[in-house]
């Protein structure tokens, strides 16, 4: 009889890459749009960590390709497997078919229900969630290639101009942030051209970049175990640049040749213990209202008046990312390893 088994399913960059260069974007485009999977690259040298954490723990351990679930759902017990996605994406990326496709053959899942995996990678469409919810999030406008789908309202301090579905908050160019909605079309005219995207176009928010993480080690575990941290990178706002050379293949590369450099993280806990209230009020209505649950992020604008402001949320955070294992180090006193198969033991083991 096979025993209780924790399955992480990840989408590896260099299959995404294949595929986007096949579908006929340049190889350049196709890696950066690639790099957003970079956690499965940097989470596969510690594969056998967790594996050898769930073996302390009385479970087994196996990563997935997304390509291969089927089949390793179809070779296995719903009963006795645990089923983690590692990656979402309903555009480029496709992980958020995994959650669905375990809960279609009756498997239990770590993480949230399928809807969110697709809602959080569409930040027109989660927005408008966002709001009807009463929380803090800019509104915002919708762009396709120069024309307006949905106009912007009027933003004094100018707008903040991302591609609506490529998964990250970032701003893709230093120029991300602009003066006028001409310029905002502008923009989602070369979004187009890269990505093959439509932009979201918001009023731009002042403030400093604050992350927020979550994991329920315990299934009882609420929004008191959220920790949130000030992430400095040195600029305003993180663009494309930034991010490949911080994760994934392009941040190895990074590495070996001196370039890599973490942004700083300070902890709100001790820096602005004010605000993380409020972020934890924000975080229990995402919990109540879209039924995040196991484990997420948040990430905001923080003003010093200590108005908030929500970015966006994601169902699938950056495990490997030095955002995460901090929080997991401060909030629950383990490595990323230990916290996962933790985590997974006792939602097998309930």
């Amino acid at each position: 009889m096979r025993k209780p088994e924790l399955l992480l399913v990840y989408e590896p960059e260099a299959a995404c890459r294949a595929r986007l260069v096949a579908d006929g974007f340049p190889p350049e485009r196709a890696l950066e749009i690639s790099s957003y999977l970079a956690q499965s690259t940097d989470l596969a040298p510690e594969f056998a960590l967790i594996e050898a954490e769930c073996a302390k723990r009385g479970i087994g351990f196996a990563p997935v390709e997304l390509d291969d679930l089927a089949a390793a759902l179809d070779m296995r017990d719903p009963k006795q497997t645990l089923v983690w996605t590692l990656t979402d994406g309903i555009a480029y990326y496709r992980g958020s078919v995994a959650p669905a496709l375990a809960r279609l053959k009756g498997f239990r899942t770590i993480g949230s229900d399928d809807s969110a995996f697709a809602l959080c990678q569409d930040k027109f469409r989660a927005g408008a969630v966002l709001a009807a919810l009463g929380l803090p999030a800019p509104a915002a406008g919708l762009a396709r290639n120069g024309a307006w789908i949905v106009e912007p309202p009027r933003a004094a301090k100018g707008y903040f101009v991302k591609p609506n579905r490529l998964g990250s908050k970032i701003g893709i160019w230093p120029d991300s942030k602009c003066r006028t909605a001409d310029e905002a079309l502008a923009l989602s005219r070369r979004i187009f051209e890269h990505y093959r995207d439509d932009a979201i176009v918001q009023p731009y928010v002042a403030g400093r970049n604050v992350r927020a993480s979550f994991l329920a080690l315990k299934p009882e575990a609420g929004a008191e175990m959220l920790g949130a941290y000030f992430v400095d990178a040195g600029g305003d706002f993180q663009t494309m640049a930034d991010s490949l050379a911080l994760y994934g293949e392009t941040g190895e590369a990074a590495k070996a040749s001196g370039a890599y450099a973490e942004p700083t993280l300070i902890d709100l806990a001790e820096a602005r213990p004010d605000a993380i209230e409020g972020i934890r009020e924000i975080a229990q209505k995402l919990i109540a209202g879209l039924e995040l649950r196991d484990v997420f992020s948040v990430d905001l604008r923080l003003e010093d008046d200590g108005t908030l402001h929500l970015i966006e949320f994601e169902v699938c955070p950056g495990l490997p990312c030095f955002d995460f294992r901090a929080y997991l180090r401060a909030k629950w006193r383990l490595e990323l390893a230990e916290a996962m198969a933790e985590t997974a033991a006792g939602r097998l083991k309930a």
